[in-house]
């Protein structure tokens, strides 16, 4: 009778500390689910690592058996890059630890714990570190990509943020990775993604960050031309404590919404200015609001910032059908506003939306090759996002992300923010890390020849590079 790799798991990793799920057992259904219901993989393997040991042990059996090695933080990503078919998922779930130190102002963060422990964490303090908008998103998967969110214009990406990573490399061996060690590594993972290791924990900066001043102003969806017009000459010049994002949205039924407005179709910004003062913010706030009609809603308070962190999670909750388009975007031309005042406004379902996300103030502060994500000169970051519960609505939300993406994408930058791109390709990968692509090729090279870690963004080692990383 064939052994089954989950079977040949348990003969060999006989002093692993954590669990090893296989499609026979009790809890494999859960253990294999990630959060967009539109992926729906069957791994031979679940390996749930207690410790950066099992991180190795789970590396080194998946390797001796030919297998692919799928590796999940928080299990967020569009395309199901933290899971495979018939082959090996290194689950870093219990790796959720987080250790502040207030007086260094870091936090040392497990690779498998999510943004919502940490913002918890970290606001006893009154700090944070950059992170994204849902807060049951993993640490690791937007950490590598990039990190961008509510923070960003104030303080930067999540990567201008790492401090040190723990990574476990491809042959087993573990490393830290630093400005003073294995710069080279620390380099690529600011952006590179999971290509050249197992981020086993993360050592974060930690700003002065308490209450926030935040919420979202709608307008009616009619208006958007108008207010993406007025919102493109805004934002580069406001204050760099002021961040918005602009979006498409179906207001939901649900409190603190009046009910007047729910299921309407707006367009909104919905904001966020890093200090407790709300007569500074509305200072700030004003030359745009005041150059545009009066909002329908204009729902902005101070709030502690993990409340504003969460303030998406019940509207996204695990198990809904995911669809993603990202872009990179310097400007936003006449044309380009008509057509999201077309698309934007057509979304075929209540959670389907567009964003678009600053990319300047501190994030212009560092050049295009300082770390591996390259698109600095950029000012938006957009995502296209067809979402429903329903698996016969999968098809709808696709189309309508592919076709909104397609008629924006000539106004692009060319490449596009990894955490948001579905498995597109190599040449889309290659055009998301632009100038830097070379470097990062030469250092996968270096570190992982095989290409061990290839369910990713994948960057393709140099097969020509007699490249050595340097320590």
């Amino acid at each position: 009778m064939t052994t089954t790799p989950a079977q040949a798991a348990r003969s060999e990793l006989t002093d692993f500390h954590g669990a090893l799920i296989g499609p026979q057992d009790t809890g494999y259904g859960e253990a294999r689910a990630v959060y967009n219901a539109m992926i729906d993989r069957h791994p031979a393997l679940v390996a749930r690592c207690a410790d950066a040991d099992d991180v190795a042990r789970v590396i080194g059996f998946a390797r001796r058996h030919a297998l692919p090695l799928a590796v999940r933080g928080g299990g967020h990503h569009g395309a199901g890059l933290g899971t495979c078919d018939d082959g090996v998922v290194a689950d870093l779930a219990p790796l959720n630890s987080v250790e502040v130190d207030a007086a260094a102002r870091t936090v040392r963060v497990g690779g498998g714990a999510t943004w919502g422990l940490v913002d918890t964490a970290t606001h006893e303090h009154g700090l944070a570190t950059p992170s994204g908008i849902i807060s049951t998103t993993g640490v690791g998967g937007l950490a590598l990509g990039g990190g961008l969110g509510h923070l960003t214009r104030r303080h930067g990406l999540t990567v201008d943020n790492i401090v040190a990573a723990e990574v476990v490399l491809a042959d087993g061996t573990r490393v830290r990775a630093d400005a003073d060690g294995n710069t080279d590594l620390y380099w690529a993972i600011r952006g590179g993604g999971g290509n050249f290791g197992v981020v086993t924990a993360f050592t974060f900066r930690l700003h002065e960050v308490d209450t926030v001043v935040a919420g979202p102003t709608f307008w009616a969806a009619e208006q958007s031309a108008e207010v993406l017009a007025a919102y493109r000459e805004f934002i580069p010049s406001a204050p760099r404590d002021v961040n918005g994002f602009f979006m498409y949205a179906t207001v939901p039924p649900v409190p603190p919404f009046p009910e007047e407005l729910h299921h309407r179709k707006v367009c909104a910004v919905v904001w966020c200015h890093t200090k407790d003062d709300p007569d500074a913010a509305g200072r700030a706030m004003a030359p745009f609001l005041d150059a545009l009609p009066a909002p329908l809603l204009h729902a902005v308070a101070p709030l502690p910032h993990p409340a504003l962190q969460s303030m998406f999670d019940e509207l996204y909750p695990p198990g809904d059908q995911w669809y993603w388009r990202a872009d990179f975007v310097r400007d936003i031309p006449d044309e380009a506003v008509a057509l999201h005042a077309e698309f934007g406004p057509e979304a075929p379902t209540p959670q389907s939306t567009m964003h678009l996300y600053p990319i300047d103030g501190a994030v212009h502060d560092l050049g295009a090759t300082d770390t591996a994500f390259h698109y600095r000169d950029s000012r938006w970051a957009s995502v296209y996002a067809g979402v429903d519960p329903d698996p016969a609505n999968a098809g709808l939300v696709k189309r309508w992300t592919v076709d909104y993406f397609e008629a924006l994408h000539p106004f692009s930058a060319g490449g596009a923010y990894v955490n948001m791109m579905m498995d597109e390709g190599q040449e889309r990968v290659r055009a998301s890390y632009r100038g830097n692509y070379a470097r990062l090729a030469r250092v996968k090279a270096a570190l992982d020849p095989e290409n061990v870690f290839r369910l990713n963004q994948n960057i393709e080692p140099d097969p020509a590079s007699r490249y050595e990383a340097r320590p």
